[in-house]
């Protein structure tokens, strides 16, 4: 029987059983991130409507017109992604494909109500305690910038499968910090907890590489290195005078 080996001889995985075990590695990862996001957002934004509580966000802002369709476009994401996988686990790729379309326009949106409630979140000053609302302006529009080149990029290698799922991946993984900072007790943990917990997903992705095919692609070393990195490039920026006029500017 033909096999897929490791470079280094520490794997063999028949070739016909890669797209199964594809399958049900992505679809893990649609569901575990759905989970989180579901999770880290019932108790500041889903169950709000209906238990009573405060109708408002963690950073104390008020629900909002913008809150609101930041909500439904993120959360259409979640129940889309879901659906593609499910799409590609039963083989209907044509399917999958024109429902990519709408994936597409739904994304460019996202990009728009991500940056705008970032800017909307700086103009009334909010941000996790005990950090400068400029400052904290990075953190999401950083990943807007991350998530719509990870899309640009997915949607232009579409026909390249292998690169094309490891591409979408890396956009969902840019934005789980934040369903991940409202887990119970990782707000007060700042912002390099929210990504460790959010790369998860990434760092299942390699692994799952290694195990299946006994390397890791390349999407994931580059694309990987790109977004663990913007991390602390973003958080070092911060705090620069040059940084905070640029964050003044996008406020006023």
């Amino acid at each position: 029987m033909a096999v897929m080996a490791s470079e280094a001889g520490a794997v063999a995985v028949p070739p016909r059983a890669i797209g199964r075990y594809d399958r049900v590695f992505y679809g893990g990862v649609a569901i575990t991130a759905a989970a989180m996001t579901l999770v880290g957002f019932a108790p500041t934004y889903y169950l709000r409507f209906f238990d009573g509580g405060p109708q408002a966000t963690v950073s104390g802002g008020p629900f909002s017109t913008i809150v609101h369709v930041h909500g439904a476009l993120f959360s259409a994401w979640v129940l889309l992604f879901i659906t593609q996988t499910a799409l590609i686990s039963s083989r209907r790729v044509a399917v999958h494909r024109k429902l990519g379309v709408f994936g597409g326009v739904l994304a460019a949106a996202m990009v728009v109500a991500g940056v705008t409630s970032g800017i909307d979140m700086g103009r009334r000053g909010g941000a996790p305690p005990g950090i400068d609302p400029l400052s904290f302006m990075v953190i999401p529009l950083g990943d807007m910038v991350m998530f719509g080149g990870f899309i640009a990029a997915a949607l232009t290698l579409r026909r390249d499968k292998e690169s094309h799922k490891r591409l979408m991946l890396l956009a969902y993984a840019s934005i789980l910090a934040a369903p991940a900072a409202r887990l119970p007790g990782v707000l007060p943990l700042g912002p390099l907890a929210f990504y460790a917990i959010g790369f998860l997903i990434l760092a299942a992705g390699v692994i799952y590489d290694y195990l299946s095919r006994g390397r890791v692609h390349r999407v994931y070393l580059w694309g990987g290195a790109l977004l663990v990195l913007s991390v602390p490039a973003r958080l070092a920026i911060s705090g620069t005078a040059a940084w905070k006029a640029f964050a003044q500017a996008l406020i006023t």
